[in-house]
């Protein structure tokens, strides 16, 4: 019940900031110029940050040994989130992105920073370093249609991954430890900006949106059921039979369960698909998780640890 209640409560808080970027759009004090500005700064600066500040901690054996058990798992659930996706939307290349891609980055990482601890978020950068480079190659071909052999470029050249390797490279050589003041205040700085910036961002989508026509998308509901339940639910199972510490396992299962990312939208807006029906499915998941999520980590919590 616990975490039921730490979960709620970190969510409405967020829904807080939502309706703030919501308000400021509205009030044509955010633009939709700035609002991309501030995804942009989000992908490219403050996730990335959020990542290098997960590993400035003590180095040992049993952390870089858990963190290659989570990034290897973080890889199971995602493709166990492809192949879900694939299997239920085989005629729409869209809602397999979207049911695919949860959100980990801008509402998972926050989530779990603010109910797991800080020194959680080093179980889910692996897999949010995957979903990034997953949505960057695999999702993008998926909603272009495209074949053909892959560019490793774009496979390793973006931020989030960036932001991995500059991560373990301090963790393993101990200098994230003893990262001088002068770094580590503003490191914390910027890495404080996640939360209300991430979620003031998926306020401004919520402002373009009608609400008459949100509730009244059936296709929407079906993605938002595979994403919030279907998905998390197998990962649950998964998790489950796994014998690693429960917080790793809660961490992982909170990035998995997470809403539609908003990338989806981005990515069908830039390559001339549907990104208004994009948008909705990333605004009603996201408005229905403060629902799912807690009640999914509370029976997860009940089954884990008795």
């Amino acid at each position: 019940m616990q975490e039921f209640l730490i979960i709620f409560e970190q969510l409405c808080f967020m829904l807080v900031y939502m309706a703030i970027g919501c308000i400021l759009y509205r009030a044509r004090v955010i633009t939709d110029t700035g609002s991309r500005e501030l995804a942009s700064l989000l992908v490219k600066l403050v996730i990335p940050a959020v990542i290098i500040n997960s590993f400035c901690v003590e180095f040992t054996a049993t952390k870089l040994q858990e963190f290659a058990v989570a990034t290897l798992w973080a890889a199971v659930l995602l493709v166990l989130a492809l192949a879900v996706s694939r299997l239920l939307f085989p005629h729409s290349t869209i809602e397999q992105f979207a049911a695919a891609f949860s959100n980990a980055g801008f509402m998972g990482l926050p989530l779990i920073q603010a109910t797991l601890g800080s020194e959680a978020v080093i179980f889910v950068v692996g897999f949010i370093a995957l979903l990034n480079v997953l949505q960057w190659t695999y999702g993008v071909r998926l909603i272009c249609n495209e074949k053909g052999p892959l560019n490793l470029k774009t496979l390793v050249w973006n931020p989030i991954v960036a932001g991995l390797i500059i991560g373990v490279v301090l963790f393993v050589s101990g200098l994230g430890e003893s990262l001088p003041e002068l770094l580590r205040t503003p490191l914390a700085g910027i890495c404080s900006l996640n939360t209300p910036l991430a979620m003031m961002v998926l306020g401004v989508y919520l402002a373009k949106e009608n609400f008459g026509t949100l509730f009244k998308t059936p296709g929407l509901y079906k993605v938002s059921l595979v994403r919030l339940a279907v998905i998390p639910l197998l990962s649950l199972l998964v998790l489950s039979l796994v014998p690693v510490p429960v917080v790793l396992k809660q961490a992982l299962l909170l990035a998995a369960s997470a809403p539609v990312g908003a990338n989806v939208a981005v990515y069908a807006q830039l390559h001339g698909k549907d990104h208004t029906y994009a948008s909705k499915m990333v605004v009603l998941s996201t408005l229905l998780s403060p629902f799912s999520m807690p009640l999914l980590l509370a029976f997860a919590s009940l089954l884990w640890t008795h």
